[in-house]
């Protein structure tokens, strides 16, 4: 996955750093995830939630991708891990495509380790963002 710098919504970043503070600890099975999001939150540009971009994946987003590999196309919420429900297709920030989501915008490449080698998607449109619907505090 290359660097970037993401803009994050004020309010989802500091839900995420609970998030990260309450689940860190050496047995927990996510705490590679976690790192991996503290990471990404803390290289982020912070932005009030009326002033994110209505191109940028924030979390309860929903976005449909487009593996560049198989030509298929995905749709995901990105949600928070309580919430997760891959038969409703909601994606958990702690999966690493999850992680790899916030902050990215339409047209962005996400490059994504799978065991199988690396898949790259391609961020096609946001169906749903929060903030774009005046839903600042999902």
């Amino acid at each position: 996955m290359k660097k970037r710098t993401i803009d994050i919504n004020a309010f989802d970043k500091k839900r995420l750093m609970k998030l990260i503070e309450n689940n860190t600890n050496l047995n927990n099975p996510d705490k590679d995830y976690l790192k991996e999001l503290e990471n990404e939150l803390n290289q982020g540009e912070i932005v009030e939630p009326k002033d994110i971009p209505k191109d940028v994946i924030t979390m309860n987003s929903m976005v449909r991708l487009k593996d560049l590999d198989s030509e298929e196309e995905m749709t995901y919420t990105l949600v928070f891990p309580g919430n997760a429900d891959m038969s409703n297709n909601k994606i958990s920030i702690l999966a690493p495509i999850g992680t790899a989501l916030i902050g990215y915008r339409v047209g962005d490449i996400i490059e994504w380790k799978v065991p199988a080698g690396l898949r790259k998607l391609k961020v096609e449109a946001i169906l749903y963002q929060p903030e774009a619907a005046g839903d600042y505090y999902l």
